[in-house]
C-alpha cells in the first residue's frame, strides 16, 4: 500500500460522516480561532487606552511664582492638559468620590495631584526644595495591568510636568543670562574706562610720588627755616624790646634839647637882634665919633684915620651881625629839628613799643610756625610714602583693571546673544533634551502584529495536537500487513501535517486580511508557518508513535514548556537560566525568530538557522518515528494491543 493511498483511506475514514466532517472542520480551525481571536481581542490595546476611566482628583492649591510674577496652580494646568490630551477617560472627581469609584470598580486606578503640588515644584527656587508628589492609587483586585498601565500612565505625567517646569525654569535662566550678558556688556564697557582711568590715576600717582618727596624736602628745609625764624623773632623780640626802652630815653632826650635848642633859639635871636641894632647904629656912632673928633679939634684926616680904624670893626661888626644872623638861622633850624627829633624819638618810642610787642607775638607765631612745619614735614615725609604705596597700587589696580576688562569681554563673548524666540527654543529643548526616534530596522505595525508571530506559532502546534485527537497517528491495518515501515510514518505524519497546513493558511488569511497585518514578506511568512505545521506534526507524531496516549499528554506538556521558552512576549534573556537553555533547543521559539525576520523585513541571515534547526526537528522526529514503526512491525507486544487512554 502506498503513501497516496493510506492518505486517502486516512480522509476518508475522517469524513466517513456528517460529523465526522464537522469535527475535522473544528480541529482544523483551532489554530484560526485561537491565533485568531486572540489577537484580535489584542491587536491595539494602547489605542484602545482612551476608553479606560481613571479618576482625576486635582487638590492643588497653588504657590506664588518662582518669579514673583504672581501665582501659579500647576495642578490645574496639568488636570486639564490630562483631559485634553484624552490619552484616558479621565473623571474629575474629589478624593472621597475616586477612591470609592476606584473600590467598586468604577475606575481601574486613580491619580492624585496633592495641595501642596505647585508650592512643591517652585520649591527649588527657594532655601527649602521639596520634591512634589503624583499619588497613584491602583486596585489589583479591578485588573493588575490596570496598575502596570498606571505606573506608566504616571510616568508619563511625571516627565511631561518636568518638562513643563523644567522649560519655565530654563526660560528664566536663559532670560537672566541674557540680562547679564547685557549687565556685563555695560560692566566691560566701565571697565574699559576704569581700565583708562586706572591708568591715568596711575601716571598721576606717580606724579604725586614725586611731588610729595619734592614736598617733603621743601617742608624739611621750612621746618629747619621756621625754626630758624622762631630763633631770630625771639632775638628780634628781645631787641625790640630793648630798642623800645632806648627810644624812650631817645625820646626824653629829645625832648630836652628841643627846649635846649628853643631856649638858645630865643638868645640867638635877641643876640642877633643886638647885633643888628648896633649895626643898624653903627653910622650913627660914626657920625657922633666924627663929630666928636671934629668937635675936639681933630681935622679931618685925622677923624679919617680913626674912623679907618672904625670902620674896620664895622665891617667885622657887620659881618659878625650876618653871621649872627646866619648862626640865628641856623638855630632856628637846629630848634625847629630838635623839635622835629622830639616829635620823631617820641613816635620811634611809640612804635619801639609797637614793635617790642609785635615782636612778641611774632615769636610767639614763629614757635608755632615751627611746631607746624614740623608736623608739616612729618606729614610731607607720610605722605611721601603714601604716594609711593598709592603709585604701587595703582599699578596694580591698573593691571586688575585690564584684566577685569579683559575677563568681561571674554565672557560677554561666552554669552550668547540670543532672540525671545530662540531662548523659548532653548528653554523647550533643555527641558526635554532627548527625542526619541524609533527608526527600528524591523518593526512591527502595533501591539497584535508584535504578538502575532508567538501566537501563531503557538497555535499551529495546538492545530496539530488537536487535530492527533482525531486523525490516527499510524495505520493500524498497514502495521498488520507489515507495510513499509516508511510509508506508514509518512503517511501518518504527512495527514495531520497537510490538514494543520490547511488551518496556517486560513490562519495567515486571518491575519492578513481580516486583522490588516502587514507582512515584509507574505510568501516568506507563510513558508514558516507551514515548515513549523509540518515540523510539529512529525514530533506530536513520534511522541504518539512511542508513547501512545502518554505521548500524546507530554506534547501538551511540550507546548507548555515552549509557551514559557520561545521568547514570544518578553525577551528570552530573561528567562531563569534552565529555561534559557530549552530555549535554544525547542523548536517554537525558532518559528517565533523565523517568522519575526521575514514579517518585520528583519536580518533574513537568521532564517537560515532557523530553518535549518526545524528541519533537524522534523527529521530527527520522523526517523524516531520510523523506528517506532519499524519496531511495531517486527516487535509487537501485548501492549500494542491494549486500547489507548485517550480515545
Amino acid at each position: 500500500m502506498k503513501i497516496p493511498a493510506l492518505l486517502t483511506a486516512e480522509l476518508r475514514r475522517l469524513t466517513a460522516t456528517r460529523m465526522s466532517v464537522v469535527a475535522l472542520i473544528a480541529l482544523m480551525l483551532v489554530p484560526v480561532l485561537y491565533g485568531g481571536l486572540y489577537l484580535w481581542a489584542n491587536q491595539d490595546p494602547y489605542g484602545k487606552l482612551s476608553e479606560l476611566p481613571v479618576a482625576l482628583v486635582d487638590l492643588d492649591e497653588g504657590a506664588p511664582a518662582a518669579d514673583g510674577s504672581g501665582t501659579v496652580d500647576y495642578g490645574a494646568q496639568v488636570a486639564d492638559q490630562l483631559v485634553d490630551d484624552g490619552s484616558f477617560a479621565w473623571r474629575r472627581l474629589d478624593a472621597d468620590a475616586a477612591r470609592e469609584a476606584l473600590r467598586t470598580g468604577e475606575v481601574d486606578f486613580s491619580v492624585t495631584l496633592p495641595a501642596d503640588f505647585s508650592a512643591a515644584l517652585v520649591s527649588p527656587s527657594g532655601d527649602a526644595p521639596t520634591q512634589a508628589t503624583i499619588l497613584l492609587s491602583t486596585n489589583d483586585a479591578n485588573n493588575y495591568l490596570a496598575s502596570t498601565i498606571g505606573s506608566q500612565a504616571v510616568e508619563r505625567i511625571r516627565s511631561s510636568v518636568a518638562e513643563l517646569v523644567g522649560r519655565e525654569a530654563a526660560s528664566r535662566l536663559l532670560t537672566g543670562i541674557a540680562d547679564i550678558r547685557v549687565q556685563l556688556q555695560d560692566a566691560a564697557t566701565g571697565a574699559t574706562s576704569l581700565a583708562d582711568g586706572a591708568g591715568q590715576a596711575r601716571d598721576g600717582a606717580a606724579q604725586l610720588a614725586d611731588g610729595a618727596g619734592r614736598l617733603s624736602a621743601g617742608t624739611a628745609q621750612l621746618d629747619e627755616g621756621a625754626r630758624s625764624l622762631a630763633d631770630g623773632a625771639t632775638r628780634l623780640a628781645d631787641g625790640s624790646r630793648t630798642l623800645a626802652g632806648g627810644a624812650a630815653d631817645l625820646a626824653t632826650g629829645a625832648a630836652q634839647v628841643a627846649d635846649g635848642t628853643a631856649t638858645i633859639a630865643g638868645y640867638a635871636d635877641r643876640a642877633g637882634s643886638a647885633v643888628d641894632e648896633a649895626a643898624a647904629r653903627l653910622p650913627e656912632v660914626r657920625s657922633d665919633i666924627a663929630r666928636i673928633l671934629a668937635d675936639r679939634g681933630l681935622d679931618q684926616a685925622q677923624i679919617d684915620e680913626v674912623l679907618s680904624t672904625l670902620d674896620p670893626i664895622g665891617d667885622r661888626l657887620a659881618t659878625g651881625a650876618a653871621r649872627v644872623d646866619d648862626a640865628v638861622s641856623q638855630v632856628d633850624r637846629l630848634a625847629a629839628g630838635a623839635a622835629q627829633v622830639s616829635a620823631g624819638a617820641t613816635r620811634l618810642s611809640s612804635g619801639a613799643g609797637d614793635l617790642a610787642t609785635g615782636a612778641a607775638t611774632l615769636s610767639g607765631s614763629a614757635d608755632q610756625l615751627a611746631a607746624g612745619t614740623g608736623d608739616a614735614a612729618a606729614g610731607a615725609a607720610s605722605l611721601d610714602e603714601g604716594a609711593a604705596s598709592l603709585a604701587g597700587g595703582l599699578a596694580t589696580l591698573d593691571d586688575g583693571a585690564g584684566r577685569l576688562r579683559d575677563g568681561l569681554e571674554a565672557g560677554v563673548v561666552q554669552l550668547p546673544d540670543t532672540t525671545a524666540a530662540v531662548r523659548d527654543q532653548q528653554a523647550r529643548t533643555i527641558a526635554d533634551p532627548v527625542a526619541v526616534d524609533s527608526g527600528n530596522l524591523a518593526r512591527a505595525g502595533d501591539y497584535g502584529a508584535g504578538l502575532a508571530p508567538f501566537f501563531a506559532a503557538l497555535a499551529g502546534w495546538i492545530g496539530i495536537y488537536a487535530l492527533f485527537l482525531i486523525v490516527k497517528p499510524i495505520s493500524r491495518r498497514a502495521v498488520t500487513a507489515l507495510r513499509s515501515p516508511v510509508r506508514v510514518t509518512l503517511a501518518g505524519w504527512l495527514t495531520p501535517a497537510l490538514l494543520g497546513s490547511l488551518g496556517m493558511v486560513a490562519l495567515f488569511g486571518v491575519l492578513s486580511l481580516a486583522l490588516g497585518f502587514d507582512f515584509s514578506s507574505p510568501v516568506g511568512t507563510l513558508g514558516v508557518l507551514l515548515t513549523a505545521s509540518f515540523t510539529y506534526a512529525a514530533i506530536i507524531l513520534a511522541l504518539n508513535v512511542w508513547l501512545g496516549s502518554v505521548g500524546q499528554f507530554l506534547g501538551l506538556v511540550l507546548m507548555v514548556v515552549q509557551l514559557v521558552t520561545a521568547g514570544g512576549t518578553f525577551p528570552w534573556q530573561t528567562l531563569p537560566a534552565p529555561l534559557a537553555a530549552l530555549h535554544h533547543v525547542l523548536p517554537m521559539g525558532y518559528v517565533v525568530d523565523a517568522m519575526r525576520q521575514w514579517m518585520y523585513g528583519g536580518d533574513l541571515s537568521r532564517i537560515p538557522l532557523d530553518i535549518a534547526v526545524l528541519f533537524a526537528w522534523m527529521v530527527g522526529a520522523l526517523l524516531l518515528a520510523v523506528v517506532g514503526v519499524t519496531r511495531m512491525t517486527h516487535r509487537r507486544t501485548l501492549r500494542d494491543l491494549q486500547p489507548s487512554l485517550i480515545g
